[in-house]
């Protein structure tokens, strides 16, 4: 079931939604869903890579070398 959301826009960037609704015959709300679908993996990542940049930078994290992995899962040449 689709959940109501709703979010505050500048001018300029209304304008521009609201233009390429009009351009298209799409609704404003299925451009800021697709941007959203587009774009929320990437966000997910870039955090998540952020969290884990902070352990290992406090050294709560532990880094294995490439080679090191190779041999650990027999895949050294």
């Amino acid at each position: 079931m689709p959940h109501p959301f709703s979010i505050r826009l500048s001018d300029d960037l209304d304008a521009r939604l609201e233009r390429l609704a009009r351009l298209t015959g799409r609704s404003k709300s299925f451009y800021v869903k697709h941007a959203i679908e587009e774009q929320i993996e990437d966000l997910e990542d870039l955090y998540l890579a952020r969290k884990v940049a902070k352990r290992i930078a406090d050294g709560r994290e532990r880094l294995i070398p490439l080679e090191e992995l190779e041999r650990e899962l027999g895949l050294a040449d």
